[in-house]
């Protein structure tokens, strides 16, 4: 496994995700049980970067819209691009066709893919506006089995 970035430099960011209760994926095994047990209900896929949008805009917006939410994925799980190299990769296999991006986000309902968020939708954007906007798409996708 490799990195392309020093653990001592991503290591704060990974653990501003795992803080929200995300599970740490390193490995495509990993990747691969996260899929299935997403089968089972609702689950968020979060693809994390140390690029400023996520910084600035993805990691906070998970971190409000999580809190405020009253419907949430059952299920949260978390890969690095750029560090995470192999975990990343398997885990852009299961979001095809959509090209990799990051961050971005999947959501995840009976194991099928309901929506993606790719980096464009992020960057740019106030971390509250988009706390809001997937406060709705919990509500839209998850409404049924979310807990």
């Amino acid at each position: 496994m490799g990195s392309y970035y020093p653990p001592e430099l991503v290591e704060p960011m990974r653990q501003e995700v795992l803080a929200l209760g995300f599970e740490d994926l390193r490995t495509p095994d990993q990747v691969d049980d996260f899929f299935r047990r997403s089968r089972g209900g609702t689950a968020l896929l979060f693809i994390n970067s140390v690029c400023g949008c996520s910084a600035g805009s993805a990691r906070p917006a998970l971190a409000l819209a999580l809190e405020r939410a009253r419907v949430k994925p059952s299920l949260l799980g978390t890969v690095f691009a750029g560090v995470d190299i192999e975990a990343t990769a398997r885990a852009r296999e299961y979001l095809q066709p959509y090209p990799p991006s990051s961050p971005s986000m999947a959501l995840l309902s009976g194991g099928e893919l309901v929506r993606f968020i790719p980096r464009f939708e992020i960057e740019g954007r106030d971390y509250r506006e988009l706390a809001e906007e997937w406060i709705r798409l919990f509500e839209e996708y998850f409404s049924g089995g979310g807990s």
